[in-house]
């Protein structure tokens, strides 16, 4: 069984196919998923996707991406939000300095904004970082020293010192399509090194398919080779990669129920 930790199932790549895209899933062994919120007004259509379908979780945010468009953004939004026991995480935030489609202090204040609401609902923090390590390690650290949460950090294209950090305050970090690719060898260096009990999987679908699916639209069932990638970094059998991973998911995501599961 596979918990594929981070989809993007509202998104209109999937609006013709929806429900073959997650029977393919399953069928493949990915038993479960957590939906992504990347703004507040996708929320109506993230919480229909995850209440009629079993095994769907989801988070509740904003993307760096769109900070912009939420400058009053504020923790106790987030935590009404969060409310909903179908809510597992809270997220998708935190620093883009590649793109900067929003200005770098309308991140900033949007994801401090998210840390907070992290830290008072306990749900476990998605954070998205690119090209941003340093900026993403020191708010981190601030925030910390408010009080605790845990961060986990998608779609790791970091280096050894963000991952280290976040791994010191209790986080976790998630891998996904990239550690497939030819010129991702700094990338399963971590892979390779983070401690295997903190580590998660995704598919970042529709974004990102992994090789052999390259050029494809990713969706979650080819989450089995980011499975088989991570297993051959780590010397293990895929079985046990499948196994640990899910593990992990549900210790992160404590309010996700396994009894959901789709047998």
């Amino acid at each position: 069984m596979l918990i594929d930790s981070h989809v993007n199932l509202h998104s209109e790549k999937f609006a013709d196919d929806l429900d073959a895209v997650i029977a393919r899933a399953r069928e493949a062994g990915v038993r479960a998923m957590l939906t992504i919120s990347d703004r507040l007004e996708s929320t109506e259509a993230i919480k229909t996707i995850a209440d009629w379908r079993a095994g769907i979780w989801r988070s509740v945010g904003v993307h760096p991406h769109h900070a912009k468009d939420f400058p009053d953004l504020d923790a106790k939004t987030l935590i009404e939000l969060a409310e909903d026991e179908r809510v597992v995480g809270i997220g998708e935030c935190g620093l883009d300095f590649h793109y900067e489609y929003s200005d770098r202090d309308a991140q900033a204040q949007v994801f401090r904004a998210h840390i907070e609401a992290a830290r008072e609902t306990g749900l476990p923090l998605v954070i998205h970082a690119r090209d941003a390590d340093d900026a993403v390690r020191t708010m981190l650290e601030e925030e910390r020293r408010k009080g605790a949460f845990v961060p986990l950090l998608h779609c790791y294209t970091g280096g050894p010192e963000l991952a280290r950090a976040a791994l010191d305050m209790g986080g976790y970090i998630s891998f996904s399509g990239i550690i497939t690719f030819r010129n991702a060898d700094d990338i399963r260096a971590v892979a390779k090194d983070a401690p295997l009990e903190r580590v998660i999987i995704e598919t970042d679908c529709p974004y990102l398919a992994p090789v052999p699916m390259r050029g494809r639209r990713n969706e979650p069932a080819f989450l089995v080779h980011v499975a088989e990638k991570l297993a051959e970094i780590r010397g293990i059998g895929f079985d046990d990669a499948a196994q640990t991973t899910t593990g992990n998911f549900f210790r992160l995501f404590a309010r996700a129920r396994r009894e959901e599961i789709v047998p």
